[in-house]
């Protein structure tokens, strides 16, 4: 049997004032309508979830963990994906990143990337009480600015950006090993880790970490060209959590990898629901069943076309017909002739 689970539906896209997305109850009661089994919960929606409270109360996750079993459902993993990219912000970004952040740390970085270690923290300690193994998260970015060498970046620029990613990465990375927890980095443009080199180079300067660990999400791959299958390949020990997005990348005579500065309707490379895209599931799907992937198989919805109740519609029994059951019995195991260190030694000629 398949150890994958699913589906599970991120709650990021949907969440709002108006209902059903506009508390756990009712979001939990419609995700459980379309077919899904699991909900990871984005952690800085206060509608959804009380991080502090979490962190300090066991009474308080364990009604959490009921609320959603009333519905059938389980919690997968929460999400601190904006906290996490302020752990680690340069300057040029400080007024676009500040609305990540409560007003009272506007405008002071240091207070700023305080408040986000302390919701990681936060977040190690509700994952714990919530049961759950793994976390989803970004790792910001110091060097983001200068992807492109141009100018040359200086000699040890590099090194030195992702020592001090190391520097604060290390102790949240600590609490999450004492909670018993996978802190799971989304591999993202805009990161400091948006590709297999880039993990890698973290994972030097945090003594390759067990807690450090990957959300595999192939859509960022496709949109760099990069080669999502042979990834699973290269980092499946370390892939514990799993966006299912599709993307699609339209080669144009006007615009490229870069965007051109375009929304996102007019990118070469967009988003889009599930089966709508140019990315291979049965592909990922076969490869994570290989290496016995053991997470959730979870829906992010970001496409540029298709409204987004249609793609969650659509989008758990995608998930649920791609999930493979894995087999115990070879095809060929009726022409076996069974064990026989004789036989065998007979038919190498020994």
């Amino acid at each position: 049997m398949s150890k994958m689970k699913g589906p599970g539906i991120f709650l990021a896209q949907f969440a709002s004032e108006e209902s059903p997305f506009n508390n756990l109850t009712n979001i939990a009661q419609w995700a459980a309508g379309l077919g899904y089994k699991g909900l990871q919960i984005p952690s800085w929606e206060s509608s959804l979830i009380d991080l502090p409270l979490a962190a300090e109360s066991q009474d308080y996750c364990d009604e959490l963990i009921g609320t959603v079993a009333q519905h059938g459902l389980a919690i997968t993993e929460l999400s601190t994906h904006l906290q996490g990219q302020l752990v680690a912000v340069n300057p040029a970004y400080d007024d676009l990143f500040d609305g990540f952040a409560p007003a009272e740390v506007h405008g002071d970085n240091s207070a700023r990337t305080a408040w986000a270690v302390q919701q990681l923290n936060y977040a190690a300690q509700a994952s714990a009480r919530l049961g759950l193994t793994t976390h989803a998260t970004f790792s910001g970015a110091l060097l983001w600015h200068t992807m492109y060498p141009w100018p040359q970046r200086p000699a040890g620029l590099v090194e030195e950006g992702f020592k001090e990613l190391g520097r604060r990465w290390t102790p949240i990375l600590d609490s999450f090993d004492e909670a018993g927890v996978d802190l799971c980095y989304e591999i993202h443009p805009g990161e400091d880790l948006h590709d297999g080199v880039t993990f890698e180079r973290f994972l030097e300067v945090t003594g390759n970490h067990r807690r450090a660990n990957i959300l595999y999400d192939p859509s960022h791959f496709l949109l760099q060209h990069l080669d999502y299958l042979s990834f699973i390949d290269i980092y499946h020990e370390r892939i514990k959590a799993f966006h299912v997005k599709d993307a699609e990348f339209n080669v144009s005579g006007r615009s490229g990898v870069y965007g051109g500065y375009q929304g996102w309707l007019e990118r070469p490379g967009r988003f889009r629901s599930l089966g709508d895209g140019q990315i291979d599931f049965s592909g990922i799907f076969s490869r994570l069943a290989q290496y016995h992937y053991e997470g959730w198989a979870v829906l992010e919805w970001e496409c540029a076309l298709k409204h987004p109740e249609d793609g969650a519609a659509e989008g758990a029994p995608f998930i649920e017909r791609h999930i493979i059951r894995t087999t115990d019995k070879a095809f060929d195991d009726f022409a076996g002739s069974g064990a026989d260190d004789a036989l065998n030694r007979k038919i190498l000629g020994i």
